[in-house]
């Protein structure tokens, strides 16, 4: 018999300097989910490390009560796994879902690494090490510091080649590790998102204009960073960089006019932090459909890219579990993809093709079945689709 809960794994990786805001943006994930006022008919967000809850939750309440921004962490690598538990606790219907929680492992990358060298061969082993806990991300998240484009305003290009290139200098540092073992790493991050955060200090910036502004100041520096990546992957094509942007800011920090101390941080004023969860669970799902379409990429490859999209495409299109599970069964374990895995892409076509009064209708009707699964699917779907709408999100086409 099958263990239950079920957990479906999803991971996240954030990359940005020391002091572009990694620790605010996890705690402001984090923290109004454990207000008393919050208000949720799906799902609970629930930290699995009780302790390191509590210090996001201490760090959020510092913010809405004190305006006391949290202390910065130094070479602090870490990885919060929070689980997205579902309500209803009916056993026969939860054994009609492909899983019944899903978790969010989000992996912190120290900042200052991004700038210093490593002062030993002990500490170039942990940067290695670190690395690679977080490659079974799908999705890497990569920080451009708002405050720092205000700084650099008229020659954001100083600051874009400057991040861009410590970035990809780190990777160029670690490349002989990473790739001392069996050659191309397979599972990797295939999804790297340009991210702008501390985006209410720019609010005439939409996710566009940001767009804009970085290929316009940095784009030889994107495509050198490109290169480097591919260098380290199995099936480079199937890497997406310098395609994907969002805006992001944890809250509105109201500044003191003579000082950088915040006087007031208005913790509802967020942009985009609600849709790092719909972006780490199902764009690696809409990523893979598409290029599945248009490139030939060995069954290894598609077994590591959007880890666990069978599941994820089951549970959006809720009557097709029993019919997804005979095929994923029959599929064979090495090669190619067959055509038995063909018949496995139409389903992931339709749960990503979803979209628009469609997509709404079945959240609907999934909520009034009290389908708590497909609900919350279908929601991350619908909060993904309107961040497009509201121009804070840009997807690749």
């Amino acid at each position: 018999m099958a263990k239950y809960p079920r957990i479906r794994e999803q991971h996240v990786a954030v990359f940005g300097e020391s002091g572009s805001g990694k620790t605010v943006l996890v705690s402001s994930f984090f923290g109004p989910t454990q207000e008393g006022s919050y208000k949720n008919d799906l799902w609970d967000l629930v930290a699995d490390d009780t302790g390191q809850g509590n210090r996001l939750y201490q760090n959020y309440l510092g913010m809405r009560d004190n305006a006391t921004a949290p202390m910065a962490t130094r070479f602090a690598n870490t990885t919060y796994y929070f689980s997205l538990k579902l309500r209803g606790a009916d056993l026969d219907a939860a054994k009609k879902r492909p899983f019944d929680v899903l978790r969010l492992a989000w992996h912190d990358y120290p900042g200052d690494w991004f700038q210093d060298e490593p002062s030993s061969d002990e500490e170039r082993n942990r940067r290695t090490d670190t690395f690679r806990s977080l490659l079974k991300s799908d999705v890497a998240l990569l920080l451009v510091d708002g405050q720092k484009l205000l700084d650099y305003e008229g020659q954001e290009e100083r600051y874009l080649k400057s991040v861009l290139g410590n970035f990809r200098q780190n990777l160029l540092r670690l490349k002989d590790d990473l790739l001392s073992g069996e050659g191309r790493l397979v599972e990797f991050p295939r999804i790297w998102i340009l991210s702008l955060s501390k985006a209410d200090l720019l609010p005439d910036m939409d996710v566009h204009a940001f767009r804009d502004l970085v290929i316009l100041k940095a784009a030889e520096e994107i495509e050198s960073l490109r290169t480097t990546l591919q260098q380290l992957i199995d099936t480079p094509d199937a890497l997406a960089i310098g395609e994907d942007f969002m805006l992001l800011s944890s809250a509105k920090f109201q500044l003191a006019s003579n000082a950088g101390a915040p006087v007031e941080i208005d913790l509802t004023r967020r942009v985009g932090v609600d849709l790092v969860l719909p972006v780490a669970s199902l764009l690696p799902l809409e990523r893979r459909v598409q290029w599945q379409s248009r490139l030939t990429i060995p069954m290894k490859v598609l077994d590591s890219l959007a880890d666990g999209a069978e599941l994820l495409a089951a549970g959006l299109t809720g009557g097709k579990f029993v019919l997804l599970e005979k095929a994923l069964a029959r599929l064979p374990k090495t090669g190619k993809a067959s055509k038995v895995a063909a018949r496995v892409v139409p389903i992931l076509a339709e749960a990503v093709e979803l979209a628009g009064p469609k997509l709404r209708e079945m959240n609907e009707q999934a909520r009034a079945q009290h389908d708590y699964l497909r609900a919350t699917l279908t929601q991350l779907k619908l909060d993904l689709e309107q961040g497009v709408a509201d121009n804070v999100m840009r997807k690749a086409k």
